[in-house]
């Protein structure tokens, strides 16, 4: 038998194949950049992929689970519409989609505010934080599953940081960090 046929295949790592294709053909500034943008990209992608399976058994969606666990830490168990979309940095319409889907299940209700009516306020159902106590321990597996311990989660939260910072995202240290509301 041949050596070629005996030996594994070798399988390169994309990124670091289009890294060396990037700085081969001239791009050698951009390069760097390129495979930060596509590693990030493809963690985020591998992440959403992995908590979205584990929420699956529940009916849930990482959307969904944001929007109860949100709840869920309210002083009140219930919060604004717009507060929601704002603390969960997403647009409005996809607040009201994931809110309506999680009011057919049960799981959360919708009322206006008794004081101002123009607000609609998203609460938390008893059935909606019974479920919140296994979709939390399975987000939280997932999370444990990148084996990076407290000081390297904080390394990585502090190099990705600026870019949020400079996209205009409030960047707040962990101690300034209040979700009682």
């Amino acid at each position: 038998m041949s050596k070629e046929m005996s030996s594994p295949t070798r399988y390169r790592d994309p990124i670091a194949e289009a890294r060396r294709q990037w700085t081969a053909h001239g791009w050698s500034q951009a390069a760097p950049g390129m495979a930060a943008v596509t590693t990030i990209t493809r963690v985020q992608q591998i992440m959403a992929s992995r908590v979205e399976v584990a929420l699956a058994p529940l009916g849930l969606t990482f959307a969904r689970f944001e929007i109860l666990r949100l709840l869920g830490f309210s002083r009140k168990g219930r919060l604004p519409m717009g507060k929601i979309s704002d603390r969960l940095q997403v647009h409005p319409a996809s607040v009201t989609s994931a809110v309506k889907r999680l009011e057919r299940e049960g799981l959360m209700t919708r009322h206006t505010d008794e004081v101002d009516n123009r607000i609609v306020l998203a609460g938390v159902t008893p059935r909606g934080r019974e479920i919140l106590v296994p979709a939390t321990e399975a987000v939280n597996g997932v999370f444990e599953s990148i084996e990076l311990d407290e000081s390297g989660v904080d390394a990585l939260i502090d190099l990705l940081n600026p870019i949020r910072d400079a996209a205009g995202d409030h960047v707040e240290t962990p101690a300034e960090t209040d979700v009682r509301d």
